[in-house]
């Protein structure tokens, strides 16, 4: 192994390469100039950097994940294999089978010509409010960073680089862009850091995403001692930093913060400007070498750069997998049972009364969150689907609507038939572009016909709609800017909206109902929805951004309650499917509160009163209050299960599966009750006055129990811990499955100080495993204990230091319940 030649500049950090590689990388360096490094340092459009034939480079793509590869565009045109959300994933406590993710993950990169996937997140669930709760693994940093690192090694090892994100504390998204939150040194590296530094130094992931806040004083984009400093001078890393897409702002400050890569492009703080800084004197030519450098050797591991192997030939990639398979089982590992009371699950149908499956997304399925994390998939099982597919024929499947979610309207698809229509100024058509739904999402660069962007004036979705049913129908828009929407002649709304402060706001839209017409089924009609100032922009990034929506007549919520309740009351079961929205889960935005939106609790209560045998999944991604949860028989969490959701929800419902989840993190039986909950900045400023005690250490200080503790699951059989041995480097657990059925038990292993203090928490994860065995099978897991699971953060040295004593290690069930306890004692450092 070989040294990059170090450089005097702060920013550069001697890198381990191969010989050979560091070889390609320095020639191809020296063969650029200027202009050329500082092109490669910015994106060429949103999702790429520049090739630079001259030095035989090939461009590289990036895409969003974590649950799908959507590469270059974001249309259902183009379909991805939707995983289940990555807090389902860390449920399953299962780090192999996070790796199988990354590994299907790296296959649909692979399929779509995507390099560089942007995931995993492995910021914390610091308050459960937090709208990207879903796209984080837990409130636990040695948990998040297990799931991590299986994560990163999967696509990796499968030739394609995972980017950790968002370095660091991106924990909310009220203010993301200018939030200064502030952390204390021990909690910023006892939590927040921690599962970077794990997935660093164990899994070497090939890219960062440096966050949109600041931390501390400093935007993160530009924090060099935690980019610099921290990162590849403690660390290790020697890899790409990238920012989030338009986190960058200044030129200097980003490059000597350790920023290697502005996104997106072309017009981002480096290109040009970076080259003008140097000219200038504001910048040495030497720190631009540096970040070159660090995307160089990224393009050779991923095979881009001529004269050097990829890290990972197609002959050693692991063999290829049956997408949807790995998507359900993840799906059916990841579903927690919180309750179970007479063992009413699994179901064991039959001929008679048969089963009502109630709830607006037992039929529209709910499968990811929202925001830069949503891909389409090319097939999507609901539970209705999956259940009538599961169930014998004999046993009578009913379904009813139930109450609706909320009152957000949908995009325009069933009925209409529209294409676009793009002018400029004068009237005058400049393309044409059919329209399988009523959205469009166009970036400047790629508009339809490749339309001159600064020539656009209007764009309008046009066509004709078919109405299935009579009566009163909704019709609205998405997206921000000055419409005119007709139907039938009619006007429904003329005016202008103004756009947010989050870019996500003018990308996606809310959907805004504008109107309503009343149409006879089978009549068509003329619709059209003209946006007269359809370009937007937040920065440098450019495009058109809109929608069309609507909604049929639909039956008020107390007839559909009551048909529901009716349902119910003539059924053997009652399954009730609830859910959150993507105005409730989804970046841009945090929660107000964790309530179900619309009447949905009111919905459960009534089914539950009309039958005895009821039983609730809970499709959200994060914690929702249940105030229903004990007058029910069964509660099952599903998340968001991905695509083949419905088929993992009868697997699990009907005993094929075991419900294999444990709670990431702790749900609270209401908000107030919750140690954790300011989200919203005071004048710029977010403190994290809690410190350490985040998660169920908190809830340990607490007056108050939560509905649910950390590390809480039911399975469908029963489990008997025999021995616990320990050591400072590992435990021994034997255990038995005393049940009647073959099952899955996930063993956690908390350390607890005898002598505690009031500066650190009084126990804490430090281990955990999964376990298989067959009815009366005894059978033993050793899990190994880290350094770091005995040692703090010195506030006074400014490094780790181990913390002597004796210690209570728990074999646990939740982070609550202890079925084993043993001592330990770790001795003082030498």
């Amino acid at each position: 192994m070989e040294h990059f030649a170090p450089t005097t500049t702060a920013t550069d950090v001697p890198i381990d390469v191969p010989a050979d590689v560091a070889a390609v990388v320095e020639a191809a360096l020296e063969r650029l100039d200027l202009d050329s490094k500082t092109r490669l340092l910015a994106g060429q459009d949103l999702w790429s950097l520049p090739a630079l034939p001259e030095i035989g480079l090939d461009s590289l793509v990036m895409s969003d994940g974590p649950v799908g590869v959507r590469g270059g565009t974001w249309s259902v045109d183009d379909p991805s294999l939707v995983l289940p959300s990555p807090t389902a994933l860390a449920a399953t406590w299962d780090p192999e089978l996070a790796r199988r993710a990354g590994q299907v993950l790296a296959q649909e990169a692979h399929r779509k010509g995507v390099h560089l996937l942007l995931a995993p997140t492995v910021n914390l669930h610091r308050s459960p409010l937090a709208g990207r709760h879903f796209e984080s693994y837990s409130e636990d940093p040695v948990l998040t960073a297990r799931i991590g690192v299986g994560y990163v090694t999967g696509l990796q090892e499968s030739g394609v680089g995972a980017t950790v994100k968002h370095f660091v504390a991106n924990d909310a998204e009220t203010e993301r862009f200018t939030v200064d939150n502030r952390i204390d040194d021990k909690a910023l590296r006892e939590l927040y850091l921690a599962p970077f530094e794990e997935i660093v130094k164990d899994a070497r992931p090939w890219a960062l995403m440096s966050a949109y806040n600041a931390v501390n004083g400093s935007t993160m984009t530009e924090h060099r001692e935690l980019q610099v400093d921290v990162l590849r001078k403690e660390w290790g890393f020697d890899g790409v930093v990238i920012s989030d897409w338009l986190a960058a702002r200044d030129t200097v400050g980003a490059i000597e913060g350790g920023l290697d890569v502005a996104m997106p492009g072309p017009l981002t703080v480096f290109g040009p400007a970076l080259a003008a800084a140097v000219r200038d004197g504001r910048v040495s030519e030497a720190a631009v070498d540096t970040s070159v450098r660090h995307v160089l050797l990224l393009a050779a591991r991923l095979g881009l750069l001529q004269g050097a192997a990829p890290e990972v030939p197609v002959d050693r990639r692991p063999a290829p997998v049956d997408g949807p398979s790995v998507a359900r089982e993840i799906a059916a590992r990841s579903f927690v049972l919180v309750r179970n009371e007479g063992g009413l699950l699994p179901l064991v149908p039959s001929a008679g009364r048969g089963v009502a499956l109630i709830g607006r997304t037992a039929r529209d399925a709910r499968i990811r969150g929202g925001g830069s994390a949503a891909v389409h998939p090319a097939q999507v099982v609901s539970p209705l689907e999956g259940l009538r597919a599961a169930l014998p024929d004999d046993v009578a499947l009913t379904y009813a609507m139930g109450a609706h979610p909320d009152d957000e309207l949908g995009v325009a698809t069933e009925g209409f038939k529209l294409r676009a229509v793009l002018r400029d100024a004068d009237g005058t058509v400049l393309a044409e572009q059919p329209l399988d739904l009523g959205r469009v999402r166009w970036m400047d660069s790629a508009l339809p016909g490749d339309t001159d962007f600064d020539a656009l004036a209007t764009v309008e979705l046009t066509g004709t709609f078919t109405p299935g049913d009579s009566g009163l129908h909704h019709f609205g828009t998405s997206g921000t800017g000055d419409f005119l929407l007709t139907v039938g002649g009619t006007v429904v709304y003329d005016g202008r909206d103004a756009a947010g402060a989050d870019p996500m706001e003018v990308l996606t839209g809310r959907p805004i109902a504008r109107g309503t017409v009343t149409l006879e089924a089978g009549r068509t009609v003329e619709v059209s929805l003209l946006h007269r100032a359809p370009k937007v922009a937040y920065g440098h990034l450019r495009g058109v951004a809109f929608g069309l929506t609507h909604g049929d007549p639909g039956a008020d919520d107390d007839r559909l309650i009551e048909e529901a309740v009716t349902a119910a009351r003539s059924a053997d079961t009652a399954i009730v499917v609830v859910a959150t929205t993507e105005r409730v889960e989804s970046e841009g935005f945090d929660r107000a509160n964790l309530h179900l939106p619309g009447r949905q609790d009111e919905l459960v209560a009534r089914v539950a009163a009309a039958n005895p045998r009821t039983v609730v999944v809970v499709n959200a991604g994060a914690p929702v209050e249940m105030p229903w949860r004990d007058d029910v028989a069964a509660v099952l969490l599903t998340w968001f299960p991905g695509q083949e959701g419905g088929a993992a929800l009868a697997d699990v419902l009907l005993g094929q599966e075991e419900p294999g989840g444990r709670l990431p993190t702790t749900w609270p039986a209401r908000l107030e009750d919750a140690p954790v909950t300011r989200v919203i900045p005071e004048n710029g400023v977010l403190p994290y006055d809690e410190g350490v005690f985040v998660g169920y250490p908190a809830w340990r200080n607490g007056t108050v129990a939560p509905a649910y503790p950390f590390g809480h699951g039911l399975g469908y059989t029963t489990w008997e811990y025999l021995a616990l041995e320990t050591a400072p480097d590992r435990v021994r657990v034997r255990l038995r499955n005393t049940g009647t059925r073959p099952g899955r038990e996930t063993v956690q292993i908390y350390a607890e100080p005898l002598d505690p203090d009031s500066t650190r928490p009084a126990r804490g994860l430090v281990g955990f495993a999964t376990v298989e065995a067959r009815p009366g099978e005894t059978t033993e897991v050793v899990i190994p204990l880290a350094q770091r699971a005995f040692q703090h953060w010195d506030t006074t040295s400014g490094g780790w230091a181990t913390t002597p004593g004796r210690y209570w290690l728990h074999a646990s069930r939740t982070s609550t319940d202890d079925a084993l306890s043993a001592p330990l004692t770790i001795p003082a450092a030498p």
